[in-house]
Parts: C-alpha cells; structure tokens; sequence
C-alpha cells in the first residue's frame, strides 16, 4: 500500500476490522442477544456497542495525537498543529459517540420508548443526574465538549500538556462502566480497566497519527519520530498487557472458563495483541533505523516494507478494539457479584479479611495495579539511567541507588500489602501506611537524588522538541515548581493536610470512593517527598533555607505532628463512624480503641523518621562548615595569606596612628 493511499485507507482499515470483530464478538458471545425482560429492541442491542466502539477509537485518537505531540513534534511547525488537529477532530467524534452512548444506555436501562414528551426528558434527566451510570457518561460527554474546544484552541507546550492530562482523566470514568462497577474484585478490575484504557489509546492513536503524518515529515524527521513512537508504544503495550492479564483474572476466575463464549473472545484479544507486539518488534528491531539512512533505494524499500506492517497493525489494532466492547458487553463465565451482603461487603465491596496475626503480615497482599506500575516503571528506569552512567564511565553513589530500590519496594508493600488489605478495616493500620508514606518512603527516595539522575542519563534533544530531560527541567523551573517547592509551603502543605485530611470529609471520601483512596497515597507521597526534599535534599531547587532555619522548622512540624497525634488519641468520637464503627469486625480492638493506638502511632512512631531528619540536617550542617573551612584554607594556601596579612597590617597601622595621637 502506498503511503497515499495508506494515509486514507488506514484509518478505514482500522475501522472495518474493529467492527468485523465487534459484530462477530456480539453473535458468537450473545453480549447483543435480546433479553428476556424488558427488552430494549435491536437498534439499542447493536447500536450501544458500536457506540461504545466509536467512543474507544475517537478516544484513541484523541490522546494518542497529543501524547505524540507532546513527546516527539516540536511546538509552532506544521507536524505538532497537524497532530493537534487530529485531536480535535477525535474529541469531536468522543463527545458525539459518548452522548450518543449515554442515551442509548438510558434507552437499555429504563424501560421506556423515546419520545419527545416531558415525562421521557424527566427521566432521561434524572437518569443523568441521579444515577452513577448516568453521571458517569454526562461527565465523559461533558469532558469530552470542553476537550474538543481545547484542542482546537492551543497550540503551545504548556496547554497541550494540561489537555493531554485532562483527555487521560476524561477516560477514567468510563472504567466503572460494564461489568467492573459491579465485581467482587471491583478496585482491581477499576484500576486495570483504567490503566488499560489510556495505555491502549496511547498505543492506537500514535500509529492513527504517523499514518495521518507522513506526507509532512522527510526520511529523517520520520526516523526520529518513529523511534521515539516505538518507546511510547513499548511502555503502553507493558501496560495493555499486564492491565489486561490483571482484568481478565476478574472476568474468568478459573482457566477452564477460558472454553466459555467469553474465554474465546478474551483469546481472539490477545491473540490480537501479541500480533501487534510482534510488528511493533519487528519495525523497532529491523526497519526504523534503515529508513533513515542515507542510501536512498534501501530507504525505500525499507519504508515500503514499514508502511505494510503498519497497516497491518492497524487490522489486528482494530480486532483488538473490536473483541474488548464484545466482551464488555458479555457476561463473564462466572457471576463474580458477592452474594452474601456483610456490613464490610456493603461498606467496601471486598468481604471482611481473615483476623491481621503475624502470618497475615507476612503473606496477605492487595495489589494497586496504578503503584505496582509505577514502582515497576520506577525502578526499570532509575536502574536504566545508573546503567547508561556507568556504560559510558562515569559514576553514581551505589547508597543513592540502595535507597531508591529500597523506597520503591517499600512503597509497593504499603500499597499492595498488608496495609493495604487491612487500612480499610483498622484505623491504626491505615495511620501505619500514612505515616509510612509521607515520611519514611519519602525520604528514602529522596536521596536517590531521582532529577540528578535523569538530567545526566537522558540524552539532550537538540531538535527542538522535548524528551524525558527536557520534560523534567521544565517541571522543576516551572513557577508551580517555585511556589510548592518552597520551604515554608512545603512545611505547611505537609502538616496542614493532616489536619485538613481527618478533620474535614477528605478521608470519607477517600474511603468510599477508590480514585479518592489514589489521591490520598499521592498526596501523602508527593508532600511528604517535598518537605524532606526542602530539608535535605540533593536534587536542585529554587530556594533551600541555611541550616539553623530549616532546624528551626523541622522543630515546629515535630511539634505540630506530635500535637496532631495526641488530638487523635484525645478525641471521644470516632472518625468516619458509620465506617469504621459499622464493619461488623470480630476480631481486633474495638473501633475507638483502634482509633486510640492510631494516634499514638501518629505520635510516637511517627516522629522517628522526623528525628533521623533532625539528625541528617544537623550532619549535613556540619560537613557544610567542614567543606567552608576547607575552602578557606585552600584558599589562603593559594594565596599565601595574603589576606591575614593585610589584616595585620591594617591593625598595626590604626595601633601606630593611635600612638601617634596620644604623644
């Protein structure tokens, strides 16, 4: 195919693959079959699924032109607006195809026929409204207007980032819909239906746009891009893939339903998948290089040869968007729905754990998907940026490494461990795994010195547009950077949201719903990792206090944390009660008592990291005045103390004026 033709033909190819597999997913799976009940006729049955589909690959395109944008064009030619007209144009389709789904899911979910009376208009607004289902797709329709005015509006660094971050939020939403809203794994199935939503439209709408980019970029304009696409897309497809194993675990529970209606749509998926990881394999390996190289006939062949598997990347892209809305709307082989309704079913989704002994510290995990990826991602590339520094000679502190995989492991254990299964249960716990992540983990990774690491690993681009380094300047020199990186900021910041936390309806948030529980293990993390970094950091930051003030303020959070902690344990109600007070526990103290040991953790246990910090300033105030004098003597060494010497003089000429004047 040509690259004419391909610019055209691929997107059509994209599409009619995805709804050959859509259609032949909903025959073979039954996800279109009429009810039984209540019916909603035909065109509701098929038209909601290819809805959905037309939701997915807008989408794609969407976040997939701005992430390439972001990452591989360069900001003000012709290639960076194309690729933001390209997201427009996919948020335009987005917010149609997600508008048209919210009315198709109130026509399947009500039993009503559309009509233009005021009775239908009621109750497709309180559908919208009232309803988590309904206002989960009023969201994604209304995200998706504001998203379609956004990128046909900017065109700089900065704005395209800020949409590129809304366009990923704006797909969260629609991970609650289907059968993961309703599972007995239902943070698990949530959390990896997410990540595998916004890695796989990372994926897609990258190769949506190089089709799309092809005419505008010349042989080695079209290397560099196309290399920087690959590491996206490899990134993305560790994402789909392990998103995917973890949201199919939900689904199938067992290997033998793979042999279900279901279990053979999920393998046409994967299949699908591992296809498209092979290409993608393929060009990276053998043809991305060669099309960028001076011998022009070779070049040809090469991007002949690229361009073919491209659009044949695009076919088993467009089945494997096609078989996931199939199997979204099939009912899984098992019914994962929790029958008995406990008080910590109702309360939590998930029943009660066994009572937490010492065994259940060593062998009871819950794994966060979102952490587990980022320690992953986390480790892989600060052990890559040490490689790549002691490949070509130079060195770094084996202690900063020691303390970053240290970090990362112990952010991964209070996310995905214990005090993860058992934080929402005990009150004590959960003030484990605060004060863990806001003190303990943070400093452990702030010594790892991460922002020294990428500026010297990651190569400088010198094209103009911007890479991993270049993001990663940007952020820390951002004026934002200058404001929360400021000492007193960040020491208000990190004891303020203690109080603003637990003494306002943030924690009953954080507790009832699951993107809030994310939010609050960011927040502690990303506080916490300021304020120690504004003390003893390594990394560069605006503006770092002398010693004696950052003492002097590391003594007053001392005292403001110890406060906080022996408010808890002076407090006669119980935080949150209707939680943690209804979770019908046998085992373990009672809900104020628990309450009580959690603030004596926050007093007591808590203060430890902050006296390690108390002893690291003060060390590193020392080595400071060593480092001082050591400079001053090697500077009178160079100059013979010269100025000693003329301070002498000095002395002995008022001493002889004196004489003088009193003779």
């Amino acid at each position: 195919m040509s690259t004419r033709s391909l610019r055209y033909g691929g997107p059509a190819i994209l599409v009619v693959a995805a709804l050959a597999a859509l259609i032949a997913g909903l025959a073979y799976g039954g996800g279109a079959a009429p009810l039984l009940l209540l019916d909603p006729g035909p065109l509701v049955r098929w038209g909601l699924p290819v809805a959905t589909l037309a939701v997915n690959l807008s989408a794609a395109t969407m976040l997939g032109s701005l992430v390439l944008a972001l990452f591989a064009l360069r900001a003000g030619e012709r290639p960076f607006d194309t690729a933001l007209d390209a997201a427009s144009v996919g948020a335009a389709i987005f917010t149609v195809a997600s508008g048209t789904t919210a009315f198709l899911t109130f026509v399947s979910v009500i039993p009503t026929t559309p009509n233009a009376g005021a009775e239908f208009g009621g109750q497709l607004g309180r559908f919208l409204v009232d309803t988590e289902l309904g206002r989960a797709w009023s969201l994604v329709t209304i995200a998706g207007a504001a998203l379609t005015v956004l990128t046909f509006a900017v065109r700089g660094w900065t704005s395209t980032l800020i949409v590129a971050v809304l366009a990923a939020a704006s797909l969260v939403p629609i991970a609650t819909q289907g059968h993961s809203g309703d599972e007995a794994g239902h943070n698990t199935a949530v959390v990896s239906l997410a990540l595998h939503i916004i890695a796989a439209a990372v994926w897609l709408g990258g190769v949506v746009l190089l089709v799309v980019l092809r005419p505008q970029l010349d042989r080695a304009g079209l290397s560099r891009v196309l290399t920087r696409y690959s590491s996206i897309a490899l990134a993305a497809f560790v994402v789909v893939a392990l998103s995917g194993i973890a949201r199919a675990a939900v689904g199938v529970v067992s290997w033998e339903n793979l042999l279900s209606s279901y279990g053979a749509i999920l393998a046409v998926k994967v299949v699908a998948l591992l296809a498209i990881g092979a290409l993608g394999a393929r060009y990276r390996r053998g043809l991305i290089g060669r099309i960028g190289a001076d011998d022009e006939k070779a070049t040809d062949a090469a991007a002949r040869r690229f361009w073919g598997l491209i659009a044949l990347e695009l076919a088993f892209m467009g089945i494997a968007s096609g078989a996931a809305v199939a199997l979204s709307r099939t009912p899984p082989p098992v019914d994962t729905t929790i029958v008995d309704q406990t008080p910590a079913v109702v309360l939590t989704g998930s029943p009660l754990p066994p009572e937490l002994t010492m065994t259940q510290w060593l062998t009871q995990w819950d794994i966060d998907l979102l952490w587990a990826f980022a320690v992953g991602f986390g480790l892989f590339f600060y052990l890559a940026g040490v490689w790549r520094l002691r490949r070509r000679g130079d060195q770094w502190p084996l202690y900063r490494t020691i303390l970053w995989v240290c970090g990362m492991l112990l952010l991964f254990w209070v996310t995905s461990g214990p005090i993860n299964a058992y934080q929402d249960y005990l009150f004590s716990i959960h003030m484990v795994g605060h004060m863990l992540l806001s003190m303990a983990i943070p400093m452990l990774l702030v010594f790892g010195a991460p922002v020294t690491l990428a500026s010297r690993a990651i190569a400088k681009r010198g094209d103009g547009t911007r890479g991993g380094r270049e993001w990663i300047l940007w952020a820390v020199h951002t004026p934002f950077a200058r404001v929360i990186t400021h000492p007193l900021f960040a020491a208000a910041m990190f004891i303020g949201s203690l109080w603003a936390f637990y003494y306002t309806d943030l924690f009953r948030w954080t507790l009832y719903d699951h993107l809030g529980h994310e939010w609050m293990v960011a927040h502690f993390l990303i506080s916490g990792y300021l304020f120690v970094q504004s003390l003893v950091g390594i990394d560069p930051v605006p503006l770092r206090y002398p010693y004696p003030f950052r003492l002097l303020t590391l003594i007053g959070v001392m005292a403001m944390h110890a406060f906080f902690g022996i408010a808890i344990m002076m407090s006669t109600g119980l935080f949150v009660a209707e939680w943690f007070g209804s979770m019908g526990r046998t085992w373990g103290d009672p809900p104020l008592v628990d309450q009580y040991t959690g603030g004596g953790i926050a007093w007591s246990i808590g203060e430890i990291p902050t006296l390690i910090l108390a002893i690291t300033v003060a060390i590193q105030w020392s080595r400071s005045d060593d480092r001082a004098q050591r400079r001053s003597d090697r500077h009178a060494d160079r100059t013979g103390d010269a100025e000693l010497e003329e301070y002498n003089a000095r002395l002995a000429a008022l001493a002889e004026r004196d004489a003088r004047a009193t003779r």
